[in-house]
């Protein structure tokens, strides 16, 4: 697998289409970060560390919907493997004037771009929610 955010993220957005309450996912300490975001932001329930059907690592991702649709109306990836996308913090994009939220990796960690406006960080974009 080349992207495994990009893959987590295309599994959360195929799950929501489908109307699934939860979606597995592979183990990673990247992707963990992301849904840590993710759940601080309100987008998702939460989380749970599990095992898969293979003995490896998983994460089970539990979605959230309001009045029968899905939180999460569109999840774009911004940095990919072939284009890596780094911004200094004052060319960190807002997502629909501040109703959204881009995900950044900083030297401080995986935060939102409000948390990365606050601590003075740039970073790589991974990806933007609304």
């Amino acid at each position: 697998m080349n992207d495994p955010i990009g893959d987590m993220l295309t599994r959360i957005r195929n799950a929501q289409m489908r109307g699934k309450s939860t979606v597995h996912t592979p183990s990673s300490k990247m992707r963990v970060r992301v849904l840590d975001v993710l759940a601080a932001e309100g987008y998702i329930r939460g989380y749970e560390m599990s095992t898969g059907a293979n003995g490896h690592p998983a994460i089970e991702v539990s979605l959230k919907y309001f009045e029968g649709t899905p939180v999460i109306r569109e999840m774009k990836r911004v940095s990919k493997p072939g284009r890596r996308v780094y911004m200094g913090v004052k060319d960190i994009p807002q997502v629909r004037q501040g109703l959204g939220v881009s995900i950044v990796s900083t030297p401080k960690g995986v935060m939102s771009d409000a948390a990365a406006r606050a601590a003075n960080v740039g970073g790589e974009v991974l990806c933007t929610v609304f």
